[in-house]
């Protein structure tokens, strides 16, 4: 099941790591077949508030994700951005297909008994 690395960026310093560390990502991702999705970009405010950059990388699985944030590679370059900027990151794996709202229901203990109810 498609697996995606997520991270929320709150601030970014944009120094020579910084640019260092985007230089040399796209070769860590390359063998474990990930890809940018979301890599900042200009966010339009619909509700709530948001401060900073949400980048979204794809893989084929959730094992080739935690492969490459785990590898040598990736390690190696990951203090540029974690010295330098503030957020979060975590993996996730896509829903799937087909998916309505209501299927998160079923993994709600209890929600059976309140549902039955109405």
């Amino acid at each position: 099941m498609t697996a995606y690395a997520i991270a929320h960026l709150h601030e970014v310093e944009m120094c020579p790591a910084i640019v260092e560390y985007l230089e040399k990502i796209d070769a860590t991702l390359a063998p474990y077949g990930g890809r940018f999705v979301i890599h900042g970009g200009r966010v339009e405010q619909l509700e709530g508030a948001f401060k900073g950059d949400l980048i979204v990388i794809e893989f084929e699985d959730r094992e080739r994700a935690r492969a490459w944030y785990r590898s040598a590679a990736y390690q190696a370059i990951l203090p540029l951005r974690t010295e330098h900027a503030t957020g979060v990151a975590f993996l996730i794996d896509q829903v799937a297909q087909p998916h309505r709202a209501t299927d998160v229901l079923a993994d709600v203990p209890g929600l059976s008994d309140v549902r039955g109810a109405r």
